[in-house]
């Protein structure tokens, strides 16, 4: 047999794998559907919701404050939190654009960061997992520690911040990233070895695509600590920002003023987390078959 002959067996070989494991992929994700959508829909939504609206009945007639003795100053009802936030809602929309810049800024840096240390470890090995142990490490550092010392690097400006949630977002995305592009079965590596593919075709058709779903959870958990991150941040040296209004507003004992300001940011989070849901479904939609 040439070799031209088996190049082409080989070739229609891989097509052949490629269409059956397509229309696998395939049936999977839409049995997924049809269980999503059997089991789910309005219905799957309609026990949270309720619980939801449970729970703030309980809270607007007082029976917690009644449970856990609480005076209205100290847990003010939605009432009359929705009446401090439609108040000041100018004041609230501006800070909260403010630390939603420091939020995104952070967040980005800290996972484009993280990304790139997985990647490197994955390449040398040799160094990678005591990389991405010194890199894990760096959740160990409090954020009452690491805000003060950002803002004597830094500045007391929204550079501060961002470096807060960076270094508290990094560590995620280079353990998720590390994990996701090397869990992959040696039957693949030995596969695309028997096909002579390059280190690039390996790293960008099989790694990359394999740790996909590890990064998306990685932002997911990054967006929440962003959140974290920027607010406490504000708490030590800063003029503006959600996190600075609401512990001024504590410390005046302007306790509905504060719990606006925990509401906007909430909202600004449940945002955040489901756009990157949104690109999770659009970028990994295997993903749902696994479900």
């Amino acid at each position: 047999m040439s070799e031209l002959q088996l190049a082409n067996e080989i070739g229609e070989v891989s097509r052949n794998n490629s269409k059956s494991e397509s229309t696998g992929n395939e049936g999977r994700i839409k049995s997924a559907k049809t269980i999503k959508k059997s089991g789910g829909g309005w219905k799957s939504r309609l026990f949270p919701i309720g619980l939801g609206l449970l729970f703030i009945l309980i809270w607007q007639y007082k029976i917690i404050h009644k449970i856990f003795n609480l005076q209205e100053y100290q847990l003010p009802v939605p009432s009359a939190i929705l009446q401090a936030i439609e108040e000041n809602g100018h004041t609230l929309v501006l800070y909260g654009y403010y630390t939603s810049i420091e939020i995104v800024g952070g967040f980005l840096a800290g996972s484009a960061l993280g990304w790139i240390a997985a990647y490197l470890a994955v390449t040398f090995p040799s160094f990678g997992k005591g990389g991405v142990a010194i890199a894990a490490s760096l959740n160990a550092v409090p954020i009452v520690a690491l805000a003060p010392i950002m803002n004597n690097w830094l500045g007391s400006g929204e550079l501060s911040r961002i470096g807060v949630v960076t270094v508290l977002t990094t560590a995620t995305m280079t353990v998720n990233g590390f994990k996701g592009m090397n869990s992959i079965g040696q039957s693949y590596l030995e596969l695309f070895s028997s096909y002579s593919a390059t280190s690039k075709q390996v790293f960008m058709k099989l790694r990359f695509q394999n740790s996909l779903p590890y990064v998306f959870s990685a932002l997911k958990i990054n967006m929440t600590t962003s959140i974290i991150g920027a607010i406490v941040g504000e708490f030590f040296v800063s003029s503006r920002g959600l996190g600075y209004w609401l512990s001024d507003q504590i410390k005046l004992a302007n306790m509905p003023v504060a719990w606006s300001c925990i509401v906007i940011a909430a909202v600004i989070g449940i945002m955040f987390y489901y756009i990157i849901e949104l690109i999770e479904k659009v970028t990994v939609p295997w993903k749902e078959s696994r479900y």
